[in-house]
């Protein structure tokens, strides 16, 4: 018979073979430290370097190691479902493998859990190793997404975070695209506190979240969560255009009523080509919310499991039918 797990550990990794060893070592002398039946759920997301084989052959000797491996790079936030879909235990907790997020704060997590709190997510007061960019970009960020939105999204936090399994059970019920897990999160309710702590500099390797990619989970954040950008490009355009009335106006006085001739077609010029610019970008933010339309119309399921590694090397049908009978 089979122990029931009480914690879930999920993993997203994406090339993180440089850290994975040392991730994999932390992580587990935490969770002994608890005497509680928990699970390392690694999600390989497409990586192209060893790291997938190197917990493969984890998964062989130790059986609370298993690989969830996706059949490409579905991006972090997907790995993330995919880790909570497979997840078996009572409590489930989030936590990257580039270690700048430190695995001794699940126990702090753990025990406000057992204190009653539904959510457990840890909050930044501190960032090392980030250039003053990164750092004002995701400050930005977090204000903009916590002002644009109807929900309360707490601001300098991360997907590293404990959930109970209601929450869990919750969250898959959400079957959107284009997801924002963290939003998701603050979304579903629940009991929620946070827990400070400083964000440590990576301990190898290098970011997976460049520019391209914090730009597009920005833009999943706001328009997954708020309306206020099409609002707002509403009350723009009717500005401009009662602007432009205006001034065309003073050009039709100056033409009927006086002698004066008509000057300033150069400033008519660059008057249009504000106006084409503004409505470029009511376009362009009118196409993010109709291409999210569109993929959710599409159907397809978020992700691919290429093969399921560990627990007795079960497959994937098999992990499915033991959280069904949990």
């Amino acid at each position: 018979m089979s122990i029931k797990v009480r914690y879930s550990i999920i993993i997203p990794m994406y090339n993180e073979e440089a850290v994975i060893q040392e991730t994999y070592r932390r992580i587990k002398k935490v969770m002994g430290t608890t005497g509680e039946p928990y699970e390392l759920l690694f999600v390989n997301d497409g990586s192209t370097d060893n790291c997938a084989a190197m917990i493969e052959e984890y998964s062989h000797w130790d059986e609370s190691v298993k690989l969830i491996d996706l059949s490409r790079n579905f991006g972090h936030q997907i790995a993330i479902t995919a880790g909570m879909d497979y997840a078996l235990g009572d409590a489930v907790v989030i936590i990257d493998a580039d270690l700048q997020d430190p695995p001794e704060l699940i126990l702090d997590m753990i025990e406000e859990w057992k204190n009653g709190y539904e959510v457990v997510y840890a909050k930044r007061i501190k960032r090392n190793g980030e250039s003053l960019f990164k750092k004002w970009t995701a400050s930005a960020f977090y204000r903009v997404l916590q002002y644009s939105t109807d929900i309360s999204i707490p601001v300098d936090t991360g997907d590293f975070r404990l959930i109970d399994r209601k929450v869990c059970e919750q969250l898959k019920r959400l079957p959107e695209k284009n997801r924002f897990v963290r939003g998701l999160v603050s979304w579903v309710g629940f009991r929620q506190k946070a827990l400070e702590y400083e964000r440590d500099e990576r301990l190898a390797g290098e970011t997976k979240y460049p520019l391209k990619r914090m730009i597009k989970l920005s833009l999943d954040g706001i328009t997954s969560f708020s309306y206020k950008p099409l609002k707002l490009a509403g009350y723009l355009g009717a500005l401009l255009s009662a602007s432009g009335f205006l001034y065309l106006m003073y050009v039709l006085y100056l033409a009927i009523f006086t002698d004066a001739a008509v000057k300033g077609w150069a400033s008519m010029i660059g008057i249009s080509l504000t106006f084409n610019g503004f409505v470029l970008i009511m376009l362009g933010i009118l196409g993010e919310y109709v291409g999210r339309i569109y993929d959710e119309t599409k159907g397809r399921p978020l992700y691919i499991v290429q093969g399921f590694y560990g627990g007795k090397q079960q497959t994937v049908q098999e992990h499915r039918v033991a959280h069904l009978n949990k």
